[in-house]
Formats: C-alpha cells, structure tokens, sequence
C-alpha cells in the first residue's frame, strides 16, 4: 500500500498541484483491472482506506484519491461541493487524472470502474460517463438534471439506505432514470439501512456520532455484505472478463 502523487499530472491539466492517493494492489503479478475509489465528504481517512484495500483483497489495482490534498476538508470541502453540484470544475479534472494514471499503470488491464460512497457516490454518479467500464455509487446525491448527466454512463450498481432521510426515494428515481436510458443498472434500496451503512465504524468526530446515530447514519452489519457482494459481482462482470463490453 503506498502514496501516489499525482499533482503535477492534474496541475498541468488545471487541478489540483498537490493531488494524490492511496493506492492498494492486489497481492500476485498482474496486471489487474483498476477501480477508483471516491471518498465521503470527511476525507480520505481510515475506512476509505479500508474500502481500498477491500477492493485490492478482490483483485483490483485500486487507487483511493484525496480531492482534499490541497488543504484538508476544511479548506476543500466547499468548494469540491460546488463542484460537483455544478457538474464541472477542478474535483472533475483531478478524477480524471487519477482514472487516467490508473488505466495507463504498467499494473492495469486498462479496464477502470469508480465506487464512490455519500458524497464520492454523488461524483462517481456523475462520472459514470468519462470513460469508466462501470460504476457503484453508493448513498450518493442525485444531480437535478438527472438524465442528462447519466446519458452515455457505464453500467452501474447502487445501494441506498430505507432509513437514510437525506436521499428519501433516490433509489426509485435513480433506478427509474437508468432504465429510461437504457443503461445497465441495479439499483437497491435496503429497508434497515441507513446513511454511510457500508462503513464497518462510525465516520466523523465522536462527539457528532450520536447525534449521526440518531439520524440514522452509520453501519449497518446485516445490509452491508449483500451490498458489498453486489459491487464486487458487478466489477468481476464489466473489469475482469475477458469479453465484457460497454453498454
């Protein structure tokens, strides 16, 4: 498991100059499908790299970016909002240049999937259609202009929570967009799930958990492991067969 640095390559292109990454390969010679992981609005922190090296144990050369590299969630996290609520700006180029680096890696297949979780879910949605072979968007916000940002995406797989109150029917409407498209979707909702249920421990400050309890978000021990078995069963069909195709 190491640090990537990706600044200069998403500096020259007009992102961030501080750019990295935590990368988990899996274990043997390679070369390995890549997944990009995508975190939630607290950073780059200990469970993303766990989701990271989750994916890396199922084979897949996988890089978790740091959209906060150039000065920590509290001076990023505005701003990477913004961003992906206009659907443009220096969050998208920085992704760009990580899905990049990953399908270019001497230790890649050149097949890349993005799994993003609440707000990395929200840009994993909306990258779905830059030249990933298939997407998991996982409690993630659904843009306004939902058909229009999903037209031309990659297969996708998403998990929502019954009891998450902020994305209320966003498995419906998402499920309902895809299928109008006529993109390769699951899509499920989870009744006893709630927000961030894929974490294996409570994020953010302790002194805000109980309060992020009581709202409903956290783990969620018998909903996560049929949601993790769908992702990796959508990623083993579109990044590791020989024969998969794009929808």
């Amino acid at each position: 498991m190491t640090y990537v640095d990706l600044g200069a390559q998403s500096a020259a292109a007009g992102g961030s100059p501080s750019l990295g990454g935590y990368l988990a390969t899996p274990s043997g010679p390679g070369p390995f499908p890549a997944v990009l992981v995508i975190h939630e609005a607290f950073g780059l922190n200990d469970l993303v790299r766990g989701h990271a090296d989750r994916m890396a144990r199922a084979g897949y050369l996988t890089l978790a970016v740091d959209l906060f590299s150039d000065g920590g969630p509290r001076r990023c996290l505005v701003s990477t909002m913004r961003s992906m609520l206009r659907g443009s700006g220096r969050a998208f180029t920085d992704l760009a240049t990580a899905r990049s680096w990953l399908a270019t890696s001497p230790l890649s297949t050149g097949k890349t999937g993005v799994i993003g979780f609440c707000m990395g879910g929200g840009f994993a949605l909306l990258v779905a259609r830059d030249g990933f072979d298939a997407a998991s968007v996982n409690y993630g916000r659904l843009p306004g202009n939902l058909e229009e940002s999903l037209r031309g995406a990659c297969p996708i797989v998403a998990n929502f929570g019954g009891r998450d109150l902020t994305l209320k029917g966003a498995a419906g409407k998402l499920e309902t967009a895809l299928d109008n498209l006529g993109i390769e979707n699951s899509v499920k909702e989870f009744p006893t799930a709630g927000h961030a249920f894929l974490n294996e421990s409570d994020l953010g400050p302790a002194v805000f958990r109980p309060l992020m309890r009581v709202m409903g978000i956290g783990p969620d021990p018998e909903s996560s492991p049929e949601a993790w078995q769908r992702i990796e069963d959508h990623f083993a069909r579109h990044l590791k067969s020989v024969d998969a195709n794009r929808t």
